[in-house]
C-alpha cells in the first residue's frame, strides 16, 4: 500500500511494524510531589524513551520488536518481563555481563507542572550492545527502525546505531531518529552535536524538540533556533520527515510535500515525563496505517495528553479506543 505517506516508502510487505533500539530502563517516581530529599515511597516501572515508545506503539497492536542490552539482574529481568507482557518481541534483547547494570532514572514531582529527574547511565547496560550482536535479518524484518539519540552518547553502542542504520538502509526499512537529548549523559554539548547530526543525516524521519534541534545544530546552524531552517537543512540531507515538538505549541512537521501543524488537548497533568514519546509512538501508528497526516496528529497530541495523565511513561500509554475517545471528547465527535 501507498498512500499519502509513499515519500517515506514504507514496504508493507515485511511481518513486523517497527524495531525499537536503545535504552530499555528503569524509572523509580516519587509518590508525594515535593523536593527528592523528602520523598519517601517510590514506583517502579519501566522506561527509558525507545522502551515507552515501544510500549505506546504496542498498545496501538503495531507489531513491536527491540533491540538493546539490559542487566543481568532483577533490573533487567523486570525490564524484558514488562516489554513482553505489553506484546513486544524481546528476543533481540542481549544480557550484559556480570556487574554491568542497567540505567536508574529517579523522577522528582515538585508539582504537576514541575517536574526533575536524576539519570544513572554510567556504563550502564545499553551502552554495551555491540555490533557483533546486531542481527540484520531481524532488522530488515520491520518496516520502521525506531533510534534513540541517548545511544549515541558512547561505544560501543554508538557504532552499533550507525551499523543498525546501515542494516535498515540497505533492506529498505525506514529509519527515525527520535533525538531524546539528557545533556548529563554527554561528554559535551559538541560531541552531541557532531553524532546528533552524523545520524540525523543518514536517517528518513528525524524527532525531536525545539531545545534538542538546538543541542543538534549547535556546530552546524549556530543560534538559528528557527524551525523552518531547521527542517530546510535536513530535507536538502535527504531526510523525508522532520517533527519538531513545541510543548504547549503543539508539533509542526516538515515534508518536501509541506508542512502540517499539530495542536495540543486539555489534560489533568500529573508529570510532563513521557509526553514526547507516547507523541511518538502514536504518530507512528498514523504513519504506519497511513492516516492523514492531520488525523496522525491528533493521535499524537491525545496519546500525549493522556500520557501526562497518569503517574508513568509507559504504563500511561493509552491504547486506540483510548485516543480515539479522548479527541471525541475534545473535538465532539
Amino acid at each position: 500500500m501507498r498512500g499519502e505517506y509513499m515519500y517515506l516508502n514504507f514496504d508493507q510487505s515485511k511481518p513486523e511494524d517497527v524495531a525499537a533500539f536503545g535504552r530499555a530502563t528503569v524509572d523509580l517516581y516519587a509518590n508525594e510531589f515535593g523536593p527528592m530529599e523528602e520523598a519517601v515511597t517510590f514506583t517502579k516501572y519501566v522506561g527509558g524513551s525507545p522502551a515507552n515508545t515501544a510500549v505506546a506503539m504496542a498498545n496501538l497492536g503495531l507489531k513491536v520488536g527491540y533491540v538493546g542490552k539490559v542487566s543481568d539482574d532483577q533490573f533487567g529481568r523486570f525490564v524484558v518481563r514488562y516489554l513482553a507482557e505489553k506484546g513486544v518481541d524481546t528476543s533481540h534483547i542481549a544480557t550484559a555481563e556480570p556487574g554491568v547494570r542497567s540505567g536508574v532514572t529517579m523522577g522528582e514531582l515538585l508539582s504537576p507542572e514541575q517536574c526533575s529527574y536524576f539519570m544513572y547511565r554510567k556504563d550502564c547496560a545499553d551502552l554495551h550492545i555491540t555490533c557483533g550482536e546486531l542481527d540484520e535479518a531481524y532488522i530488515a524484518r520491520h518496516k520502521m527502525l525506531l533510534v534513540s539519540g541517548t545511544s549515541l552518547t558512547h561505544s560501543p553502542a554508538r557504532e552499533a546505531v550507525f551499523l543498525a542504520m546501515e542494516y535498515a538502509r540497505r533492506n529498505g526499512t525506514v529509519t527515525a531518529l527520535d533525538l531524546d537529548f539528557r545533556e548529563c549523559t554527554w561528554d559535551s554539548p559538541e560531541e552531541a552535536s557532531l553524532y546528533y547530526t552524523l545520524a540525523a543525516e543518514r536517517a528518513d524521519m528525524v524527532l525531536g524538540t525545539r531545545e534538542e534541534f538546538d543541542v543538534m545544530e549547535r556546530l552546524f546552524l549556530t543560534g538559528s533556533g528557527d524551525d523552518e531552517r531547521s527542517a530546510r537543512r535536513l530535507l536538502e540531507k535527504g531526510v523525508r520527515l522532520v517533527s519538531i515538538k513545541r510543548g504547549k505549541r503543539g508539533s509542526v512537521i516538515y515534508t518536501s510535500q509541506g508542512k502540517w501543524e499539530g495542536g495540543i488537548y486539555p489534560a489533568k497533568v500529573v508529570k510532563t515525563f513521557g509526553a514526547g514519546d507516547a507523541y511518538s509512538g502514536a504518530f507512528a501508528y498514523g504513519l504506519l496505517k497511513d492516516k492523514p497526516m492531520e488525523e496522525a496528529l491528533r493521535y499524537a497530541a491525545a496519546a500525549s495528553s493522556i500520557t501526562i495523565s497518569g503517574h508513568s511513561c509507559s504504563a500511561s500509554t493509552p491504547n486506540l479506543e483510548e485516543i480515539l475517545a479522548y479527541i471525541a471528547k475534545y473535538e465532539g465527535k
